[in-house]
């Protein structure tokens, strides 16, 4: 008889999710659903099953409370799950509870797109951003992990909390962790800084994507930059910021920049956590604002993304730059509805839209006109004239104006006409002060 080897694989962990919902809100859209499902197949986990749970009464102690309780932990066993997920925001107390009545890791929605985070990054900076959440995450859930201590007394035992020198000692080691992070992403903030200073020195305009998670972001960067960046139909595909030089057919020259997806009631101390990363979309030049138009849920979706970029604002204490909308998975929706979306994106204004799908390609070409011209809004046409002499200004130029037209006259010397912005036409005069723009 041949023994059968045994499979050693290691098989994913069974999870079961839920979504509370509690009056007047309204119960989650199946576009809601599918996106919860989504971040748990991101966890690596199998989805067993995925319920919403109108809650009439939410308990202070566990969220859940009664027959909403008791049928969790029975489904639980019954499926043989080892995670609970829980897609809505838990008090630590609350947490610690729920892991204690139902005998599993129970996950809320913030700790659920931290893990995923932790999956995701791959560079030192996106590294040192999940690792700064975490522990903020963390230190906010202490009363979790002492629960062991509460017959000690911190102290001499007359006012103290249970277990509260431990608490406050681990309270200051993540303290003096957080400090060395952010110590450490501030480096990471200079750096970029200064490559930022580079490219504007170079007069290379920087545009960025910006969107919801699972707009189509990385693909769109992909079709525009020629890209191989990984392009999931899964939340959270692209963690850490990817930047690419892409060819614009009248400017030439610009850095593209692939951001991390937003996604709703996402944590302000995540947001800080990324605040070295997403400083590229505040210092860009122009930002597309990338929406799936396919989803039922896209309008949400937008005023997610809206909210976000408004804290960044808020944050930075600049302005944001000028914005365009990409409204992408045209091949997604009905022929008439398509029509519909274009019409709707030739009348769009403030902002401006352009109907597209990066899976297709098509609106590609209409995309990047639209692009070209939000950059050189703001933008002036000048005329000089350049002797064989001044090759090296010649080069400048081009490299960072729009020359529009080169005349070649009798006398040996060259007219250009060229178009700079404020920016450029200063530099050009501090480079070449000489030389008079016209």
């Amino acid at each position: 008889m041949t023994a059968v080897t045994p499979d050693l694989s290691e098989r994913p962990e069974r999870a079961g999710a839920v979504i509370p919902w509690v009056l007047p809100i309204d119960r989650p859209s199946e576009d809601r659903l599918r996106e919860t499902a989504g971040l748990v197949e991101a966890l690596g986990c199998e989805l067993v099953f995925l319920d919403a749970m109108h809650l009439r009464r939410p308990s202070p102690s566990h969220l859940l409370s009664g027959g909403h309780l008791a049928d969790l932990k029975t489904r639980l066993e019954t499926e043989a799950c080892s995670i609970c997920i829980v897609d809505g925001a838990l008090s630590p107390v609350q947490q610690r509870n729920l892991e204690r009545e139902l005998g599993v890791k129970v996950i809320d929605r913030t700790g659920l797109i931290l893990e995923i985070f932790g999956l995701r990054a791959r560079t030192r900076e996106g590294q040192l951003q999940v690792e700064l959440a975490r522990i903020s995450y963390e230190r906010s859930r202490l009363v979790r992990t002492w629960t062991h201590l509460e017959r000690q007394r911190g102290g001499r035992g007359f006012l103290s909390g249970p277990g509260e020198t431990q608490l406050e000692a681990d309270r200051r080691m993540l303290d003096r962790t957080m400090k060395r992070l952010r110590s450490d992403l501030e480096d990471v903030r200079r750096t970029r800084g200064l490559q930022r200073e580079g490219r504007a020195r170079a007069g290379t305009p920087v545009i960025s994507l910006v969107g919801y998670t699972n707009a189509g972001k990385s693909t769109l960067f992909n079709r525009l930059a020629g890209a191989t960046v990984l392009a999931k139909d899964m939340p959270f595909a692209t963690l850490d910021p990817t930047i690419r030089r892409i060819d614009l057919p009248v400017i030439g020259d610009a850095a593209l920049v692939d951001t991390v997806g937003f996604i709703t009631d996402l944590p302000t101390h995540l947001i800080d956590a990324f605040q070295a990363t997403l400083e590229e979309a505040v210092e860009s030049d122009l930002l597309i604002h990338v929406r799936d138009r396919a989803s039922e849920s896209d309008e949400v979706q937008r005023a997610d993304v809206l909210k976000v970029l408004a804290h960044l604002e808020e944050e930075s204490g600049k302005p944001l730059p000028p914005l365009i909308e990409a409204w992408n998975k045209a091949d997604a929706v009905a022929p008439d509805r398509r029509d519909g979306l274009r019409n709707a994106a030739a009348l769009s204004e403030d902002p401006p839209a352009v109907l597209v799908s990066a899976l297709t390609g098509e609106g590609m070409e209409d995309l990047v006109a639209r692009i070209e011209a939000m950059l050189l809004r703001g933008t002036r046409e000048y005329t000089l004239l350049l002797s064989p002499r001044d090759g090296r200004a010649r080069a400048w130029l081009h490299a960072h104006g729009d020359v529009t037209a080169e005349t070649a006259l009798e006398t040996g010397d060259s007219r250009l006409n060229v178009r700079l912005t404020e920016a450029t036409r200063g530099q050009f005069a501090g480079e070449f002060p000489e030389l008079d723009l016209i």
